[in-house]
């Protein structure tokens, strides 16, 4: 089996190339500037010639804060460039996994978001991957939609990394406590999707670590378990500016993998204390 990955030097994208290895299935890794996704010719010709049984769809603009001023590169890698690749997998009649996010959904309430709530993105980023989902949708029956939050991995920056860099340089850091979520290990992430592509159980999916936490709480348990003695100051996302809006509540039910025999991952401390070792 030959699985094509997007995006595959960025955090995500590295662990799921290496979980493939293992698993036997030969990964082909489609990055800069090996592949604009933007391109749709470049795409088309790109998956035609691979001759892979699926594609693992990981490319994405991320930038939150970024995304609300340069809105019209984020749409057209976040949604024009996920509809390239949806249409070329139907052409091919293959399967595609299409990374997504808890930034589809309002942010609002404090119960976990099904799969099936009502999708009302918060900012832009949101906007242009539900228009990435949307495209998936409609245009490729053979399809995965997993959101995921908080990612965290060894490859690339995330919030961990950088509350251990800060921990070196500050006695205090503050942290947001009013937002709530799960952190979510890359490489617990991965063996998930490299499970799943294989399988023909299509649909909307939610893959985070298990348990929730503020990101204050998380901040707090990064400081715990590295040994730093950097006390995190709680405060509010009112105090705590930043360009783009950002969910006050990104709980994700994942009872959608319960139904269709995917096991959950750990939880996220589990997880946090794995990856604290590994690097």
């Amino acid at each position: 089996m030959k699985i094509i990955v997007t995006g595959s030097k960025g955090q995500l994208g590295t662990d799921v190339v290496s979980e493939l290895i293992k698993n036997g299935i030969e990964p082909v890794g489609a990055d800069l500037p090996e592949l604009d996704i933007t391109d749709s010719e470049a795409v088309e010709s790109f998956i035609s010639q691979c001759g892979a049984d699926a594609v693992i769809h990981c490319a994405a603009f991320t930038n939150v804060d970024i995304a609300e001023t340069e809105k019209e590169t984020c749409r057209r890698v976040n949604a024009e460039g996920t509809l390239n690749i949806a249409r070329s997998c139907a052409a091919h009649d293959i399967k595609m996994l299409y990374i997504s996010t808890d930034y589809v959904f309002s942010g609002e309430g404090n119960t976990s978001f099904e799969t099936d709530s009502e999708t009302m993105p918060c900012n832009y980023y949101g906007e242009s991957k539900l228009a990435g989902e949307k495209a998936v949708a409609e245009n490729c029956k053979k399809h995965f939609i997993v959101r995921i939050s908080w990612v965290f991995g060894e490859n690339g920056k995330n919030f961990v990394k950088t509350m251990l860099r800060l921990s070196k340089e500050r006695e205090e850091i503050t942290v947001v406590n009013d937002q709530i979520g799960s952190p979510t290990y890359t490489k617990d992430l991965s063996k998930l999707i490299c499970n799943m592509i294989v399988t023909d159980k299509y649909g909307v999916y939610h893959a985070t670590n298990e348990g929730f936490c503020s990101w204050a709480e998380f901040a707090a348990k990064i400081m715990e378990l590295s040994g730093a003695k950097t006390k995190i100051i709680p405060v509010t996302s009112s105090e705590y500016k930043s360009v783009a809006k950002r969910p006050a509540n990104s709980r994700l039910s994942k009872v959608s993998l319960d139904n269709n025999g995917f096991e959950r991952l750990p939880h996220w401390r589990d997880a946090l204390a794995r990856y604290l070792e590994n690097i």
